[in-house]
C-alpha cells in the first residue's frame, strides 16, 4: 500500500490513513518494574496512554480502533493484580464517557463477557448503548477475548443456523465464517501494533 495518496486541496501527497488500527496493549506491568513500581501502578499509567491513542485516532480520521485490553490467558495472572485491571476497567467506563460522547466515539466490547460480574456486564452494555449512534470513530475493547474463542464461536453460531434452517452445510465458506466474528462489519485491520517491544500474536485477531 502506498504510504501517500494526493491532496485534492493542494496536489501534495498526504499521508494514508488507515481504515482500522489494532494495538495489543502489552509492557505495562514490565515498563512499571522497570521503574521500581508495582505492576499495577503500570497498567493504571497506561489508561493515559489508551486516551492519548484515542484522541490522536480520532483526530487523524481513523475508523475503527481495537485495543487488546485483556486476553483469555490474563485470567492466569495473580488474583490482585486480576482484581485492579477488573476495577480499572470499571473506573475508566465510567470516566471516559463523557470525553467519548465530545468526539463521537462509539464504543463496544469484544469478547466472552460470561466470566465478568454482574456490574461489569451491566457497566458495558449501558456504555454501548450511551455510544451506539456515535460515528467518527468505532473504539473496540477486546476484554476477554482470544481469536480462537472468536473462530470458536463463529462456527457455533454457523451449526445454529444450519439447524434453525437459515443456512445450507454446502454454502458454509470463508466469508459466512468471517461474518459471524466479533467485529465482522468492521475493515479487516491494516495496521496491527504491539507496544512492549515483543513481537507475537497472542491469540488477538487471528482470523
Amino acid at each position: 500500500m502506498d504510504k501517500t495518496t494526493p491532496d485534492p486541496g493542494s496536489g501534495e501527497p498526504r499521508p494514508r490513513v488507515p481504515r482500522h488500527v489494532a494495538i495489543i496493549m502489552d509492557g505495562n506491568g514490565r515498563w512499571a518494574r522497570q521503574r521500581h513500581r508495582a505492576r499495577t501502578w503500570g497498567h493504571r499509567e497506561g489508561v493515559k496512554s489508551v486516551r492519548a491513542v484515542v484522541e490522536e485516532s480520532v483526530r487523524r480520521g481513523v475508523g475503527t480502533l481495537t485495543l487488546f485490553a485483556f486476553s483469555s490467558e490474563n485470567w492466569r495472572r495473580p488474583l490482585s493484580e486480576v482484581s485492579v485491571l477488573m476495577d480499572l476497567f470499571l473506573s475508566t467506563l465510567r470516566g471516559e464517557m463523557r470525553r467519548l460522547q465530545e468526539n463521537d466515539v462509539r464504543l463496544r466490547v469484544i469478547g466472552d463477557r460470561s466470566a465478568f460480574s454482574e456490574k461489569l456486564r451491566q457497566r458495558i452494555a449501558d456504555a454501548e448503548e450511551l455510544t451506539a449512534n456515535n460515528e467518527r470513530l468505532c473504539l473496540q475493547i477486546a476484554a476477554n477475548y482470544g481469536g480462537r474463542w472468536d473462530i470458536t464461536q463463529a462456527a457455533r453460531r454457523l451449526v445454529a443456523d444450519v439447524q434453525a434452517g437459515s443456512l445450507s452445510p454446502a454454502s458454509i465458506d470463508e466469508q459466512a465464517l468471517a461474518a459471524r466474528l466479533s467485529f465482522a462489519d468492521q475493515p479487516d485491520p491494516d495496521l496491527f501494533i504491539r507496544t512492549g517491544g515483543e513481537k507475537r500474536l497472542s491469540n488477538f485477531i487471528l482470523w
